[in-house]
């Protein structure tokens, strides 16, 4: 959660907004957790989504900074946020964001912005949009509401952030350091979609699937490119479910947290 609170102020600070003390974040949550304690699920896959959000209460409407906000947090039980693998349509006319934009910020501009491709995607029977970047179609970025890995021989590559156009994922950031202790390469660079389509065509294109707070892991079982289509038998992944299952154990008290990540309420 420290992780997310971090990341909460850059955006804010990018927004133009006021950053958030530690203590109203951080004890707010905690204190709101232990009232609603009663809501979080017991079943498998199941969790109390935290949503800590901010925004403006002046009492006029223009084109400037407010002087005023509100910060809240939120609490949901909610399941699976994709119950089944997905099918990928990746984008080539639409864009998320370019470079100096927002893109890295937990905006909900950003989400907007994504609102009408993914629409378009799900006309054509696809779940959501694998972004390139704005300037050629080229290179992947994330995928809808999730940061997303390719393992393409022994070695796990996922976008890198230097352009400020991907949200720097949390869950992105414990799946590399999982991945690595696995025995895994990886690679936090550009990535084209040309790359990715010769490396399916070579059969070294393994999985495929992407990360987030509330997807955790979700696997991609089809990824389109134009008129070419890469599909996967998820059932035969290994990697996906034991990154999944290791993350999963650290969450329920199974396995050691050896990097901090847990915050005990």
């Amino acid at each position: 959660p420290y992780d997310n609170y971090k990341r909460f102020n850059q955006s804010a600070i990018r927004m133009q907004m006021p950053e958030v003390p530690e203590d109203i974040f951080m004890e707010g949550m905690k204190l709101l957790i232990d009232m609603d304690k009663n809501w979080v699920p017991s079943q498998p896959d199941h969790s109390l989504y935290i949503r800590p959000f901010m925004f403006s209460t002046d009492e006029m409407i223009g084109v400037k900074p407010s002087e005023k906000y509100k910060f809240m947090i939120i609490l949901s039980p909610t399941g699976p946020y994709y119950s089944a693998p997905m099918r990928i349509y990746v984008e080539e006319q639409y864009v998320r964001a370019v470079p100096g934009g927002v893109g890295y910020a937990k905006a909900a501009g950003n989400y907007g912005a994504a609102m009408y491709a993914t629409a378009e995607a799900k006309k054509k029977g696809y779940d959501q949009v694998l972004w390139t970047d704005a300037y050629e179609h080229k290179y992947v970025q994330e995928c809808g509401t999730m940061n997303v890995f390719f393992i393409i021989g022994n070695t796990a590559i996922t976008p890198d952030l230097d352009q400020g156009t991907i949200l720097a994922g949390v869950t992105r950031d414990s799946v590399i350091t999982v991945l690595k202790e696995m025995g895994f390469k990886v690679e936090e660079r550009p990535l084209s979609i040309d790359d990715v389509i010769d490396a399916h065509k070579a059969g070294l294109l393994y999985e495929v699937f992407g990360t987030g707070t509330a997807a955790t892991i979700s696997s991609i079982k089809e990824l389109r490119y134009k008129d070419y289509v890469m599909e996967f038998d998820v059932t035969k992944w290994k990697t996906a479910p034991e990154v999944k299952n290791r993350m999963n154990d650290i969450r329920y008290g199974k396995a050691a947290d050896n990097n901090g990540w847990m915050v005990k309420i």
